[in-house]
């Protein structure tokens, strides 16, 4: 019986290493390959569930419970809305966002019981990242009743905006009036505006009591900015109403419940278009607020742009029922 010497056993040994090794190798990259489609998987069947989700919601937007506009934000790559997305009875504030847009806002009121007087509010230190937009919503009241002489002139950081109630407004109703929104985006982009609201000479005396005052104004200051730390997350933001102890109703942007719905999302152009009635696209703003009827959502996933598979695409498109016919 021949036996095999030394030299031949360790080449013998050599070669069977080899082809363990390459076995080894190909059983790790058949691994990691299906790993990776497994993961990529996932991620497109989240964002699948995500964007059904999100178009059903979009489907039924109305008014919020305190009387609000169907949709608050349309950017390209956010969307605030009202929805009763839980069916419970009580519409919630919604916003879906990739994680490079963030939103806030604020509000302040200012009065004064002078004849012929101003009143003033700061937003400061409201940025985390890099203006997109920026909007602020004025109301006033108080002793503007008389058409052309009694109104208020808008300032913001010094600049005039414009004027309200120079006609239509009533006097010292108790409520908001004249309201208007104006985009103020230049003004705000060094993370901090002020405006001024001034009476006209007529604005005077002091409205009756409870009221007491001889104008007041509201400034209701929101904002979208750019984060790029996190910019490849999705993400749904929902606020519940509430009712404080006057019966006033509010959404409370700090009680905001942020959920992640996937790591993953690679758009370059807009998640979000909006169309008019006749399906014309809408891209000015605040167009998309008034003129919105019909929605298209769209959304690139991959998990790693750097290997295979290719990104995967979703569309789908949404008419908002409760406005079509606004």
């Amino acid at each position: 019986m021949k036996s095999f010497t030394l030299i031949e056993t360790l080449i013998a040994i050599f070669v069977f290493t080899l082809a363990m090794g390459a076995v080894s190798g190909l059983i790790l990259m058949a691994y990691r390959t299906q790993s990776y489609t497994w993961q990529q998987s996932i991620a497109i069947d989240e964002a699948r569930k995500g964007i059904e989700t999100m178009v059903k919601e979009i489907r039924m937007a109305g008014e919020g419970e305190d009387g609000s506009y169907p949709i608050e934000i349309a950017e390209d790559k956010e969307f605030m809305f009202y929805s009763d997305i839980d069916k419970d009875g009580k519409t919630e504030k919604v916003r879906y966002f990739l994680g490079t847009v963030n939103s806030g806002n604020q509000t302040q009121e200012c009065q004064t019981s002078t004849q012929g007087s101003s009143c003033s509010v700061s937003f400061s230190n409201f940025l985390k990242g890099n203006l997109i937009s920026a909007q602020v919503k004025i109301s006033v009241d108080g002793d503007l009743g008389q058409n052309n002489k009694e109104y208020v002139d808008i300032y913001a950081d010094g600049q005039k905006l414009a004027t309200l109630c120079l006609t239509g407004c009533s006097d010292c109703t108790g409520t908001w009036q004249g309201s208007q929104t104006f985009d103020v985006t230049n003004f705000a982009s060094d993370n901090l505006i002020s405006f001024l609201a001034q009476g006209s000479s007529y604005v005077g005396p002091a409205c009756p009591s409870p009221l007491n005052y001889t104008m007041k104004a509201k400034f209701e200051f929101s904002f979208t900015e750019d984060i790029s730390a996190l910019s490849h997350e999705f993400k749904k933001g929902v606020i519940d109403p509430v009712i404080d102890a006057g019966g006033k109703i509010s959404y409370p942007s700090d009680q905001e419940k942020v959920s992640l719905l996937t790591s993953y999302i690679r758009n370059v152009p807009p998640i979000f278009e909006y169309y008019d009635q006749n399906g014309n696209k809408i891209t000015d703003y605040p167009a998309r607020l008034k003129d919105t009827k019909m929605m298209k959502v769209y959304l690139v996933v991959n998990i790693d742009p750097n290997r295979p598979p290719n990104e995967f695409e979703l569309e789908s498109s949404v008419q908002l029922r409760n406005l079509k016919n606004e």
